[in-house]
């Protein structure tokens, strides 16, 4: 029997039975996708994002860059739905009806006010939990509408204070990360009524270009153009816009996080830095629904060794260790430490410190093992990072400046 604890946690009063939401996205785009992943476990939906406009979408429209593990990126080329606003309705209150328990939330994207504050009060007559704004899509077709928006503070006050006229439910804005400070556009969020923060949306990329015919990737007869990038490698941004939003001394709304969820300590690092429910979409695309078992064992049993009996109890732990540059300790050094009977000498720890870092190891080329000179090393750990065996390098003694 699996170790599944009480995982549920509320945001802006909704209860959810675990953090797991599907992103609004190609993953949440009708009924029946949105009815399996709820019987797989996923405790919400975001539904793909629904509006006026009705996308006219090209093909293909996505493309991937590959490690050794599968995808570390997606480009996705999608707008919002390509259906009617009147399906998408009957689909989000068909939903609601279906499963009373899980959280529908309706993901909506207007081209002004009017269409803000009207996609509101829809969306709330058919039914959903809660309301997210789309700030954030980064192809939209429009400048109307998506990333354009989110980069402009006064337009995210104004369209989510429409929304707000428009409904009485929570209210979140989700942000765009193609921008340098986006406390600017959650703080006018919050100004305008916003009870709550998605982030992050997908980072403006191109993830290559075809050598023979010059176009980047995916070609849409010879072109193509820039739009979101998504997946493992877009988590660090993910994680760095979170901690800066939480630890902001007028930020008070909570975090819908996102943004490279793969795995159940990717979720766990997003609970720690603030984030109280958890999107996903790219490893759903890869890997199908049934991810969420993984996600919700994991961190069971991540809560069980570590003792927590909430998940509400993590929530935000890592934010008092995550400090400016200037708070941090530079009195001492941490040497690396070797041990040479796990050392497989394949000299990249000597390779890489020699054209990498600071000329601090030197190699034996008869017994093929690494020493390291003491007087050169500054404790980087470059070594460390790059040796192929777990265990090998570790960190080793710790000395003050001073000493030196």
């Amino acid at each position: 029997m699996p170790l599944i604890k009480d995982l549920s946690i509320e945001m802006n009063g909704v209860r959810c039975e675990n953090p797991f939401f599907l992103s609004s996205s190609p993953v949440s785009s009708n009924y029946e996708m949105c009815a399996r992943a709820f019987d797989a476990g996923w405790a919400g939906v975001v539904y793909k994002t629904i509006g006026f406009f009705i996308a006219n979408e090209v093909s293909p429209r996505f493309d991937h860059v590959r490690d050794g593990s599968g995808w570390s990126g997606f480009k996705n080329m999608e707008q919002i739905s390509d259906k009617p606003l009147e399906r998408n309705l009957e689909m989000l209150a068909r939903l609601k009806r279906d499963y009373p328990e899980k959280v529908v939330v309706a993901s909506i994207m207007g081209s002004n006010e009017q269409e803000w504050q009207e996609l509101a009060r829809l969306s709330e007559e058919a039914g959903v939990d809660i309301l997210e704004c789309n700030f954030s899509c980064p192809q939209m077709t429009s400048d109307a509408m998506g990333s354009d928006v989110g980069q402009n503070d006064d337009l995210v006050a104004r369209y989510t204070a429409a929304v707000k006229r428009g409904s009485s439910l929570p209210v979140w804005a989700k942000m765009t990360p193609n921008i340098g400070q986006m406390e600017i556009p959650a703080l006018a969020a919050q100004k305008a009524g916003a009870n709550g923060i998605a982030a992050i949306n997908t980072v403006k990329s191109l993830t290559g270009i075809d050598l023979n015919s010059f176009t980047p990737e995916p070609q849409i007869r010879g072109k193509s153009s820039i739009s979101g990038y998504s997946g493992r490698a877009i988590k660090p941004i993910a994680l760095r816009f979170i901690a800066q939003l939480m630890q902001h001394p007028e930020f008070r709304l909570p975090i819908s996080g996102q943004g490279g969820i793969y795995t159940w300590e990717d979720a766990v690092h997003f609970l720690l830095l603030g984030s109280r429910t958890l999107q996903v979409t790219t490893s759903v695309m890869e890997h199908g629904y049934r991810i969420v078992e993984d996600l919700k064992s994991g961190l069971s049993h991540y809560m069980q060794d570590k003792g927590f009996e909430r998940v509400e109890d993590m929530v935000g732990l890592s934010l008092q260790n995550t400090v400016a540059a200037e708070e941090l300790n530079r009195d001492r050094i941490i040497y690396p430490h070797f041990d040479h009977k796990s050392c497989i000498g394949c000299g990249q720890c000597h390779l890489s410190c020699q054209d990498g870092a600071h000329q601090a190891i030197h190699w034996d080329h008869q017994s093929r093992k690494p020493t390291l000179d003491k007087a050169k090393c500054p404790g980087c750990h470059l070594c460390l990072n790059v040796c192929p065996v777990a265990g090998c390098i570790t960190p080793g003694e710790v000395i003050s400046k001073q000493a030196c």
